[in-house]
Protein backbone atom coordinates (compact mmCIF):
# COMPACT_ATOMS: atom_id res chain seq x y z
CA UNK A 1 0.00 0.00 0.00
CA UNK A 2 2.82 2.41 0.86
CA UNK A 3 4.32 2.02 -2.61
CA UNK A 4 1.02 2.96 -4.23
CA UNK A 5 0.74 6.14 -2.17
CA UNK A 6 4.35 7.05 -3.00
CA UNK A 7 3.78 6.43 -6.73
CA UNK A 8 0.59 8.50 -6.76
CA UNK A 9 2.31 11.42 -5.04
CA UNK A 10 5.01 11.64 -7.74
CA UNK A 11 2.48 13.60 -9.86
CA UNK A 12 2.05 16.30 -7.20
CA UNK A 13 4.96 18.61 -8.18
CA UNK A 14 3.70 18.64 -11.78
CA UNK A 15 0.10 19.29 -10.75
CA UNK A 16 1.18 22.20 -8.53
CA UNK A 17 2.35 24.04 -11.67
CA UNK A 18 -1.28 24.84 -12.57
CA UNK A 19 -1.83 28.55 -13.25
CA UNK A 20 -5.08 30.45 -12.67
CA UNK A 21 -5.77 33.98 -13.94
CA UNK A 22 -9.00 35.95 -13.67
CA UNK A 23 -9.68 36.64 -17.32
CA UNK A 24 -12.98 38.50 -17.39
CA UNK A 25 -16.07 39.59 -15.46
CA UNK A 26 -19.23 40.49 -17.40
CA UNK A 27 -22.74 41.45 -16.32
CA UNK A 28 -25.21 38.94 -17.76
CA UNK A 29 -28.42 40.42 -16.40
CA UNK A 30 -29.81 42.59 -13.62
CA UNK A 31 -32.96 41.79 -11.64
CA UNK A 32 -34.20 45.18 -10.42
CA UNK A 33 -37.14 43.60 -8.56
CA UNK A 34 -34.93 41.39 -6.38
CA UNK A 35 -31.97 43.83 -6.49
CA UNK A 36 -29.36 41.38 -7.69
CA UNK A 37 -27.25 40.75 -10.75
CA UNK A 38 -25.76 37.72 -12.46
CA UNK A 39 -22.13 38.09 -13.47
CA UNK A 40 -20.14 35.73 -15.64
CA UNK A 41 -16.70 35.21 -14.14
CA UNK A 42 -14.09 33.64 -16.42
CA UNK A 43 -10.84 32.14 -15.19
CA UNK A 44 -8.10 31.09 -17.60
CA UNK A 45 -6.58 27.86 -16.28
CA UNK A 46 -3.24 26.81 -17.77
CA UNK A 47 -1.36 23.54 -17.58
CA UNK A 48 2.37 24.16 -18.08
CA UNK A 49 3.19 20.64 -16.87
CA UNK A 50 3.48 17.35 -18.74
CA UNK A 51 0.63 15.73 -16.75
CA UNK A 52 -3.00 15.76 -17.89
CA UNK A 53 -5.50 16.73 -15.20
CA UNK A 54 -9.08 17.83 -14.61
CA UNK A 55 -10.48 20.59 -12.38
CA UNK A 56 -13.28 19.43 -10.08
CA UNK A 57 -13.41 22.63 -7.96
CA UNK A 58 -12.27 26.23 -8.14
CA UNK A 59 -13.44 28.33 -5.19
CA UNK A 60 -12.78 32.06 -5.12
CA UNK A 61 -13.34 35.43 -3.51
CA UNK A 62 -14.13 38.18 -6.00
CA UNK A 63 -13.07 41.82 -5.61
CA UNK A 64 -14.02 44.96 -7.52
CA UNK A 65 -11.68 47.94 -7.12
CA UNK A 66 -10.19 46.22 -4.08
CA UNK A 67 -13.53 45.70 -2.31
CA UNK A 68 -14.70 42.15 -1.57
CA UNK A 69 -18.01 41.59 -3.37
CA UNK A 70 -18.56 37.93 -2.56
CA UNK A 71 -17.45 34.33 -2.96
CA UNK A 72 -18.15 31.82 -5.70
CA UNK A 73 -17.45 28.23 -6.68
CA UNK A 74 -16.91 26.59 -10.06
CA UNK A 75 -17.61 22.90 -9.59
CA UNK A 76 -17.75 19.80 -11.75
CA UNK A 77 -17.62 17.42 -8.78
CA UNK A 78 -20.94 15.90 -9.83
CA UNK A 79 -19.47 14.99 -13.25
CA UNK A 80 -17.41 11.81 -13.52
CA UNK A 81 -13.74 12.45 -14.26
CA UNK A 82 -13.96 11.24 -17.90
CA UNK A 83 -16.71 13.82 -18.54
CA UNK A 84 -14.71 16.83 -17.32
CA UNK A 85 -12.54 19.07 -19.47
CA UNK A 86 -9.09 17.51 -19.79
CA UNK A 87 -6.18 19.89 -19.36
CA UNK A 88 -3.49 18.33 -21.54
CA UNK A 89 0.13 19.51 -21.42
CA UNK A 90 0.28 23.14 -22.53
CA UNK A 91 -3.51 23.57 -22.52
CA UNK A 92 -5.22 26.85 -21.57
CA UNK A 93 -8.94 26.53 -20.99
CA UNK A 94 -11.34 29.27 -19.84
CA UNK A 95 -13.63 28.14 -17.02
CA UNK A 96 -16.83 30.17 -16.76
CA UNK A 97 -18.93 30.52 -13.65
CA UNK A 98 -22.14 32.39 -12.81
CA UNK A 99 -21.69 34.69 -9.82
CA UNK A 100 -24.76 36.16 -8.10
CA UNK A 101 -24.26 39.63 -6.66
CA UNK A 102 -26.80 41.04 -4.22
CA UNK A 103 -27.13 44.81 -3.98
CA UNK A 104 -27.03 44.63 -0.18
CA UNK A 105 -23.68 42.77 -0.26
CA UNK A 106 -21.69 45.82 -1.37
CA UNK A 107 -21.70 49.60 -1.23
CA UNK A 108 -24.54 51.00 -3.37
CA UNK A 109 -22.20 53.16 -5.48
CA UNK A 110 -20.02 50.13 -6.27
CA UNK A 111 -23.08 48.00 -7.06
CA UNK A 112 -24.34 50.69 -9.45
CA UNK A 113 -20.92 50.84 -11.15
CA UNK A 114 -20.86 47.06 -11.54
CA UNK A 115 -24.34 46.73 -13.05
CA UNK A 116 -23.69 49.71 -15.34
CA UNK A 117 -20.76 47.78 -16.80
CA UNK A 118 -18.25 50.49 -15.87
CA UNK A 119 -14.57 49.69 -16.17
CA UNK A 120 -13.53 48.34 -12.77
CA UNK A 121 -10.43 46.56 -11.58
CA UNK A 122 -11.61 43.02 -10.81
CA UNK A 123 -9.40 40.55 -8.99
CA UNK A 124 -9.81 37.16 -7.36
CA UNK A 125 -8.09 34.92 -4.87
CA UNK A 126 -8.97 31.37 -4.05
CA UNK A 127 -8.10 27.72 -4.33
CA UNK A 128 -8.12 25.35 -7.28
CA UNK A 129 -8.28 21.57 -7.01
CA UNK A 130 -6.59 19.60 -9.79
CA UNK A 131 -7.00 15.87 -10.15
CA UNK A 132 -5.54 12.94 -12.06
CA UNK A 133 -6.55 9.32 -11.77
CA UNK A 134 -3.89 8.97 -9.05
CA UNK A 135 -3.59 12.32 -7.28
CA UNK A 136 -5.48 15.35 -6.02
CA UNK A 137 -3.71 18.66 -5.35
CA UNK A 138 -5.12 21.92 -3.99
CA UNK A 139 -3.32 25.15 -4.83
CA UNK A 140 -4.02 28.70 -3.69
CA UNK A 141 -4.04 31.48 -6.26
Amino acid sequence: MGGFVWYASTDNPELEKVEVVLQDVNVLDVNRIEDNARLQVTFLVSNPSAKTFTVPVLSYDLYADGEHIGAGVYSTEDVAMPGRAAFYAGAEIPLKNIFRLSSNAVDSALYDSIIAGESLNYSASGRITVETAWSIVEKDF
